[in-house]
């Protein structure tokens, strides 16, 4: 998911609160109320437009709700809070690491990188191939680094602006991205979701990545097959523009292989373990000093100046990471690409990621999360039912806690012994985690991984969930080698059938 430095506890010592007083009935009012009431503000009320304050004021209602059923079941306010603060506090490097990615896409726009990405890709790829490339491109990324987050931040914005600039679709190349990238994630023994599901489920790191490639790697290659399919059926109404848009970028900013070094630099900073906030702010101070040696007329512009001194490069620098800021162009296709929010284009994101911590906060405090869990763990008494409860669970965790780490931590704890008791090994269990809890996260708009990609890539979360093929397909997967108990790993010596 995010990334090693992110959260500030452990999330294995998290609680899952219990409430006695609370049945499964009252535990799922919050959510049927929030789900009608998002349903109803983003189909009939703001459209895609509901990200920019409305959608956030209703994770707060929900909330209130919540806290209502809380308060018939004696929980109190004092609690409530205190849960939701611990919420809060567990996002705060998140929200930093959302900052600088403001902040770096601002400088590496002004300094060329992001243009200059986008001019080299241009005439490497063509649409044919594009989106399955970047499936590709993204999973090495991400494998390499253990982040599906730093691989949105650095290749995943390129490749949108590539996309934009071909005329294919935002959402399928978002879709796309983070099919990659959360192969990646999913895999690499330096994420630390990968590390988290096997704690909890009581098995090893490589046990349980070994065991996880069995759905992963069909799960890509059906990936892979879907982007190709629809990469031969793209109208590549792009193409024909290609060399004006070449010309264009050419026009407006000084083009260099050198501005690669940049980038190159916070992979390497990444793989090297560096910690990814670490490697952000310094992607986007040398992004800065880019800016300064290969874009001065424009970093001079930015500040308000006609000729780059002290004051103009100083001024041109800060307003490129912190407020908007464009690259002049008279090309219309280019005119979205070159432009950034700086930092203060993540505030919506931080402002939801806030609200739906104070949603998940105060369910967990009046037990519903735990409630929740231990209803579905009551429906299933077969084996397929166990892997399609915890499934389930882990889904629904997504949705209401609105936190990855949750959607791990409670379903891993909740059913741990229960796959025991089937005799099933541990890895079953870890492999199920990450198949559901780690991949769906970015496909809830609420959810801080959806909150987070959405915000980066500048591409709402309902536009690219329908071809974020990787993601919603791996549950499905996870499912299909349970019911057929295809590679379902058992005890030596099961407690019982």
């Amino acid at each position: 998911m995010q990334s090693q430095d992110i959260k500030p506890t452990d999330p294995k010592d998290d609680e899952v609160v219990e409430n006695v007083e609370l049945n499964i009935w009252e535990a799922l009012i919050p959510v049927v109320a929030l789900i009608i009431m998002l349903f109803y503000n983003v189909f009939f009320a703001y459209g895609d437009d509901a990200l920019s304050g409305s959608n956030q004021f209703i994770l707060l209602m929900g909330g209130a709700v919540a806290a209502i059923v809380g308060f018939f079941n004696k929980v109190k306010f004092d609690q409530m809070i205190e849960e939701v603060a611990v919420n809060v506090k567990s996002t705060a490097g998140a929200i930093l690491i959302l900052l600088m990615v403001g902040a770096l896409a601002g400088t590496w726009l002004i300094s060329g990188i992001i243009p200059t990405m986008i001019y080299y890709g241009l005439q490497i790829l063509n649409p044919t191939i594009f989106l399955a490339s970047c499936v590709i491109i993204c999973a090495i990324i991400s494998i390499a680094t253990g982040s599906s987050w730093t691989t949105s931040a650095t290749v995943g914005i390129a490749l949108v602006g590539i996309a934009d600039a071909m005329n294919i679709p935002l959402g399928m190349t978002a879709g796309a991205i983070l099919s990659g990238a959360y192969f990646g994630d999913k895999i690499s023994p330096l994420s630390d979701t990968t590390n988290l599901a096997p704690a909890m489920a009581g098995t090893d790191l490589f046990t349980h990545i070994k065991y996880m490639l069995y759905t992963t790697i069909p799960t890509l290659v059906v990936t892979l097959i879907v982007f190709i399919i629809i990469g031969l059926n793209i109208d590549p109404s792009g193409t024909a523009d290609t060399h004006l848009i070449l010309a264009a970028v050419k026009e407006s900013i000084n083009v260099s292989p050198w501005l690669f070094l940049v980038p190159l630099a916070v992979i390497v900073m990444i793989i090297k373990k560096t910690p990814p906030l670490i490697a952000l702010l310094i992607g986007s101070l040398l992004g800065g000093v880019a800016a300064l040696i290969f874009q001065p007329e424009i970093v001079a512009a930015i500040g308000g100046g006609t000729s780059l001194t002290f004051e103009s490069g100083y001024k041109g620098i800060m307003n490129a990471i912190t407020v908007d800021s464009a690259i002049p162009t008279e090309n219309e296709a280019l005119k979205d690409l070159f432009s950034s929010g700086g930092m203060s284009g993540m505030l919506n994101t931080v402002w939801l990621i806030l609200c739906a911590m104070v949603f998940g906060g105060i369910m967990d405090a009046i037990g519903a999360l735990a409630a929740i869990s231990s209803a579905l763990l009551k429906l299933f008494h077969t084996t397929f039912g166990l892997f399609a409860s915890t499934v389930v669970s882990c889904l629904a965790l997504n949705v209401t806690a609105s936190d990855q780490y949750l959607a791990i931590v409670i379903p891993g704890k909740m059913y741990a012994q229960a796959f025991k008791d089937k005799g099933l090994a541990p890895e079953n269990l870890s492999r199920t985690l990450e198949d559901s809890g780690t991949v769906t996260s970015v496909l809830v708009p609420w959810n801080t991984c959806g909150a987070y990609h959405s915000g980066v890539l500048g591409v709402d979360t309902l536009h690219y969930a329908g071809y974020a093929v990787f993601n919603w397909l791996s549950p499905f997967m996870t499912l299909l080698f349970a019911a057929f108990r295809i590679k379902i790993r058992e005890l030596a010596s099961p407690k019982s059938a």
